[in-house]
């Protein structure tokens, strides 16, 4: 019997589109993406296919969050309401399904105190396990104090905050990107652009010290953490040079952050991860349906690491994290 047969499997970074969400972005933004009418029907399904695909690779729990750009990209006052109303949404699947969904508060982070008081929402009446934030926020990274009560509330209730990619700002794509998105549409996002924007946003998050203010805030990165552990040494040996502001970047990072297997079912980069983090921060996830749940969990069960460290990683860290 597989690993994946024989023990539970939590997936953390799985996918849902809530079509009032996006009326909403077509209506109020020029740079709505375009998506293939199926993968669209695959997100908007919380039944047959979706479970079938669950049930036939042994995955347990789905860990819902809204598609990106979630409600990022929306003006503040209709981002407000959107979230609330997508998160009643999931609320109201998840409640139909309740032994195989969890969910991720979509947060209107141009309103920190709003996004603060949607999060103990979700949490404390919808039974969600954290929140998620969907790159940048109408063109801004969330780091600065202003956001810093979504992150308090978070610590408060002791749930994670996901930081998951979302679109390169406009003026990065036009001077990074542009001269091969023609030909390589992915370059821009997942491919690349998805990667320098998140680990930014992850540096800047521990470069604005938020931690020593809220030293128990869980953040979570996708893709086995957007290149950082891969780095870790580098950027915590050059932030250590003269003209630096004194900062314990690696101590940070390994006590404050989770990353999770989405998206790069690589051997080598999760054994990077472990060597730089240890298995207790490690999460399974697939990023369905962007990915196909197969192609994580065949890879999952050819990995030649212990029994126990797969055990971890399939379920036993999130359901400590989440309580599950």
């Amino acid at each position: 019997m597989s690993i994946l047969q024989s023990n539970k499997v939590i997936a953390i970074e799985e996918h849902y589109i809530d079509p009032n969400v996006t009326k909403l972005q077509e209506a109020n933004t020029t740079n709505t993406r375009i998506r293939n009418p199926k993968m669209v029907s695959r997100m908007e399904d919380f039944g047959g296919e979706r479970i079938e695909e669950m049930d036939a690779t042994g995955i347990d729990i789905q860990i819902l969050s809204i598609a990106p750009p979630g409600v990022h990209n929306l003006p503040k006052d209709i981002a407000v309401t959107a979230a609330k109303q997508t998160n009643d949404y999931l609320a109201n699947k998840m409640s139909k399904n309740p032994t195989r969904f969890r969910g991720f508060a979509a947060l209107p982070m141009q309103d920190p105190q709003a996004a603060a008081r949607e999060l103990e929402r979700a949490v404390k009446d919808l039974n969600f396990v954290g929140g998620m934030i969907h790159g940048l926020t109408n063109s801004q990274f969330d780091d600065g104090k202003a956001s810093w009560p979504v992150y308090e509330t978070a610590a408060k209730l002791d749930v994670p905050i996901y930081l998951h990619p979302g679109m390169p700002h406009h003026e990065v794509r036009n001077i990074y990107y542009k001269d091969y998105t023609e030909e390589f549409a992915l370059f821009p996002q997942a491919a690349w652009g998805y990667t320098v924007e998140t680990a930014t946003m992850a540096i800047r998050l521990v470069l604005s010290r938020v931690f020593e203010t809220i030293p128990n805030l869980k953040i979570i990165l996708g893709h086995l953490g957007e290149t950082l552990p891969f780095l870790l040494w580098r950027v915590n040996h050059n932030l250590k040079r003269p003209g630096n502001a004194p900062i314990e970047f690696r101590e940070v990072f390994c006590n404050n952050f989770y990353v999770t297997t989405s998206g790069n079912f690589s051997d080598p980069a999760l054994l990077c991860c472990m060597q730089e983090l240890g298995v207790d921060r490690i999460l399974f996830a697939i990023d369905w349906p962007f990915i196909d749940n197969k192609l994580g969990t065949d890879w999952f069960e050819k990995l030649a690491i212990s029994k126990e460290d797969k055990i971890k990683i399939l379920s036993g860290n999130s359901s400590r994290i989440f309580k599950l």
